[in-house]
């Protein structure tokens, strides 16, 4: 489907930009598609099937996200909704591409929090959450599945509240769960929302408080009872709603629905884009930048290869973060010094794209990348600086590459350039021996994607051989790297990218013994090279 036309539509239209975050199968792409169909950016939700479904989630463009019913890569999803411009970051669930969605939610101005009412905080939702405090995004919250048996709701947000350290304040309450789930009562408005059988359009009786007699007529006493004994503790012990610790991160809105059956999910997003923040000032190594500046500024936070197979096409997704946006603009690519002139700009609908004319702050953009620009790069109509970097975090897992077809090398090494470039994979070099290539990925499924699209786009079949590392540490060291005492037989020196020396470690044991042997050197997990 093409993107919804943004022409005329100036800066009197607010922008949203989010991104979705949550541990696998908590129903993420289910929600990101119910908010599609309610934003009226598409008709029918794609289901996300095996390798014989005939539709597919909207936001999994993928081939491979196609066959194994999983997003391996973030998407941007654009549409317009109660004359609010909506700029969705739809980031993989799976940890294995978790480097992705850290640095996709550079890009974000908040997060919904997804998490499953029948497992609660997972791990993988843990570590999203920390990368969002960590930068300071604000969180909302929707509990998800609540048409099946689950947590007690009151123990859930015991459990936000101690596992990740944040307040939170119930927008609505459900009442009962699984079979016996009747709805969801919102505390504001006093408006019950009546839970019907998938497909059937929701019910909802307006109420002037929660001990009017129709609501328990409704409900029956018992679940009334229940209903207006557990509002009652959230009005005396709950915390209620600050829009100032919200944008602190410090309080989460929580809402209760089941995306699947398509409840909740309008009464989320109504609400959601009213208390979510606009775009906000950004750091940089020369100040903040604020979004009302005029002067036109962005950085990219994505470069996907391969977008459209058809024509090898390489895009550069840039965050608008000031100013306004005109297609064919010239600016400075800071880094190199240069202009760049920005042609052809295009935003995005899953794969689909459409060429704009202009943009604004909040907005997500993409450029063709002849191979000039990197992740972090920033761009600047007027003036030179250097938005905050985006970090390159240790690989987990590690294997040497080798081509099977040597006439392939020069596609071979084409595929590494980019797929390295895009972020989908490390590539660190032995020193004096730069042909022999060490990849390192967050999680194993990253080589299975790495050696699918070798095949798929660049025709070419590579083999890995796993190596027996588990951290990589990038080296700060006053002495050469000649003089350090370690032990060569389990530990070796690589360079990255940038030619940064880093040590592979197969153990935390190793990396201790290191420091405790070679006192003024510092090790360090992440990089802010990019």
């Amino acid at each position: 489907m093409p993107v919804e036309s943004t022409k005329q539509q100036g800066t009197q239209i607010e922008r949203r930009t989010f991104a979705i975050i949550s541990h696998p199968d908590a129903g993420k792409t289910t929600l990101t598609e119910k908010l599609l169909l309610f934003g009226g950016a598409i008709r029918e939700a794609g289901a996300v099937k095996g390798k014989k479904a005939r539709r597919h989630a909207t936001s999994d463009w993928m081939e491979i996200e196609k066959q194994r019913g999983i997003s391996v890569t973030s998407t941007v999803l654009q549409f317009s909704y109660r004359n609010r411009r909506i700029n969705i970051l739809d980031t993989p669930g799976h940890e294995d591409f978790s480097e992705d969605t850290y640095r996709t939610l550079t890009a974000a101005d908040s997060a919904v929090m997804l998490i499953d009412a029948a497992k609660g905080v997972e791990p993988q939702t843990i570590k999203l959450f920390e990368v969002c405090r960590m930068r300071g995004i604000p969180i909302f919250t929707f509990i998800n599945k609540l048409d099946r048996q689950g947590k007690d709701p009151l123990a859930l947000l015991e459990e936000i509240e101690e596992v990740l350290g944040i307040r939170s304040c119930p927008m609505n309450w459900p009442i009962g769960m699984g079979q016996e789930f009747q709805g969801i009562y919102n505390r504001a408005d006093c408006r019950f929302e009546r839970f019907t059988e998938r497909g059937e359009e929701t019910e909802d009786i307006q109420v002037e408080d929660i001990d009017h007699p129709s609501l328990r007529e409704v409900l029956g006493p018992d679940l009334h009872d229940q209903l207006k004994d557990e509002v009652m503790l959230l009005d005396i012990a709950g915390d209620p709603f600050d829009e100032e610790l919200v944008g602190r991160g410090q309080l989460t809105p929580v809402f209760f629905g089941s995306a699947i059956a398509n409840f909740g999910v309008e009464t989320f997003l109504n609400q959601f884009i009213d208390l979510a923040p606009a775009p906000g000032p950004r750091q940089t190594d020369a100040g903040v930048i604020e979004p009302t500046n005029p002067s036109f500024s962005g950085f990219v936070f994505k470069i996907q290869a391969n977008m459209n197979p058809a024509h090898r096409d390489r895009v550069a997704f840039i965050r608008i973060c000031s100013g306004k946006f005109e297609r064919g603009m010239n600016v400075l690519h800071v880094r190199t010094g240069k202009k760049a002139n920005l042609a052809q700009p295009q935003q995005f609908f899953g794969q689909g794209r459409e060429i704009i004319d202009e943009a604004y702050p909040g907005d997500i953009i993409g450029i063709f990348d002849p191979g000039l620009f990197r992740i972090g790069d920033t761009l600047t109509e007027s003036g030179r600086f250097h938005f905050e970097k985006l970090p390159q975090f240790s690989p987990e897992h590690f294997a040497r590459v080798y081509v099977k077809n040597t006439l392939k090398y020069k596609q071979f090494h084409k595929g590494i350039e980019q797929l390295s470039e895009e972020g989908a994979i490390q590539v660190f070099r032995q020193a004096n021996r730069t042909e022999d290539m060490v990849l390192g990925a967050v999680g194993q499924l990253q080589f299975e994607v790495f050696q699918y699209r070798m095949k798929s786009e660049y025709g070419t079949d590579v083999e890995l051989y796993n190596l027996p590392y588990s951290f990589a540490r990038w080296i700060e060291s006053s002495d050469d790297i000649e003089k350090l005492n370690y032990d060569r037989h389990s530990i070796i020196v690589v360079k990255d990218k940038d030619d940064r020396l880093v040590m592979l470690f197969p153990n935390e044991f190793s990396i201790r013994l290191v420091l405790d042997k070679n006192p003024g050197v510092v090790l360090h997990s992440t990089s802010y090279g990019m």
